[in-house]
């Protein structure tokens, strides 16, 4: 079985609004320093995301890829990799679990990355670590600062 790594961090908000923030992708953009394009291409029967396709600049791992998504219950989404230019895996998962009787969210980022080329074991770790960590406090501060709100707010103001 393939290495994954993994980290938690907790948001001072209520699991269903850290869960609409990991669910818009259209925004990833916006509070993602790795993702430079999100595209939802195909959606479920509730209207969240089954199949979207990210363009990603971390570093060390540059790529044009499509992830299909599987959302469990209102607290977990877990994505495999449908295609890629550079990856042969990208597996992971983000758990949501209230903490503080509702009032915050410890929120688990694990995640898989196998890339095409050779590259050490030890490096695609520390990317995956470099990759969860940045998300898991642009997630932080994109829930906590209210720019979700306000985002959506300011989209309303434009039609």
């Amino acid at each position: 079985m393939a290495e994954h790594t993994s980290s938690s961090i907790t948001i001072e908000a209520a699991p269903a609004e850290v869960m609409s923030v990991i669910a818009d992708f259209d925004r990833y953009p916006e509070w993602t320093g790795e993702v430079k394009e999100a595209e939802v291409l195909a959606k479920d029967d509730r209207g969240r995301a089954e199949q979207v396709r990210l363009v990603l600049d971390a570093g060390a791992i540059k790529d044009d890829h499509t992830l299909a998504y599987t959302w469990t219950g209102e607290n977990e989404v877990a994505w495999s990799l449908v295609k890629s230019q550079m990856l042969r895996a990208l597996d992971g998962s983000y758990r949501l679990a209230a903490v503080r009787g509702g009032a915050a969210t410890e929120v688990t980022y694990r995640l898989t990355v196998d890339v095409k080329i050779p590259m050490l074991g030890m490096i695609k770790r520390k990317a995956e670590k470099v990759i969860i960590d940045r998300a898991l406090a642009g997630l932080k501060k994109r829930v906590e600062s209210g720019s979700a709100e306000g985002s959506a707010a300011d989209e309303g103001k434009k039609l």
